[in-house]
């Protein structure tokens, strides 16, 4: 009789256990739903945040291009940049040496205008890189102040104003050198 009570009330516990457990992955399923899509929605507005580079009045936000409509040119040379003063500096000249790269989107409606004009505008090109990679010292680029992701980004809003326009997606550096 005593084994008979005994598998009884084990049968209930059991049977307790498997019903707590049924109600508590029911509502732990609605709460983990509900973290998941708010964790979506904080990805989504971060990345729409980290998109737009600028206040200008070309948005500049990231777009998904796929590689087959991406068009690399290349700036025909390598661009030797004066850098700013160093205040607290050795009082010696500065220099980055850079070969840049743009990404183009052949997509983009406004490729095809501009795409033809970029050797003849290469020289206005040249002188936004300049003007934004020479205000930088070389102690900041050194100490990482301002990195090349920045220096990038800050090129591709400067051009993308210029051409008010987004058919250019990406600035790369091929080569960095500072001295």
């Amino acid at each position: 009789m005593k084994k008979n009570l005994i598998a009884i009330i084990i049968l209930a516990l059991l049977i307790v256990n498997t019903v707590l457990t049924g109600i508590m992955m029911f509502t732990m399923l609605q709460t983990s739903m509900k973290t998941t899509q708010l964790v979506g929605d904080i990805s989504s507005a971060i990345q729409l945040d980290l998109g737009i580079a600028g206040s200008g009045n070309v948005d500049t936000g990231s777009t998904t291009v796929a590689m087959s409509d991406i068009a690399a040119y290349n700036l025909t040379d390598t661009l030797t940049i004066k850098l700013a003063s160093d205040p607290d500096g050795d009082g010696k000249d500065h220099y980055a040496v850079v070969g840049v790269t743009l990404s183009l989107d052949t997509t983009n409606e406004d490729y095809a205008k501009y795409s033809e004009t970029m050797a003849t505008n290469e020289g206005l090109i040249k002188d936004e890189i300049n003007k934004i990679i020479g205000s930088y010292t070389m102690t900041q680029l050194n100490s990482n102040a301002v990195t090349t992701a920045d220096l990038q980004e800050q090129i591709l809003e400067g051009l993308q104003q210029m051409y008010n326009s987004q058919f250019i997606i990406g600035v790369s550096f091929s080569s960095w050198i500072t001295s």
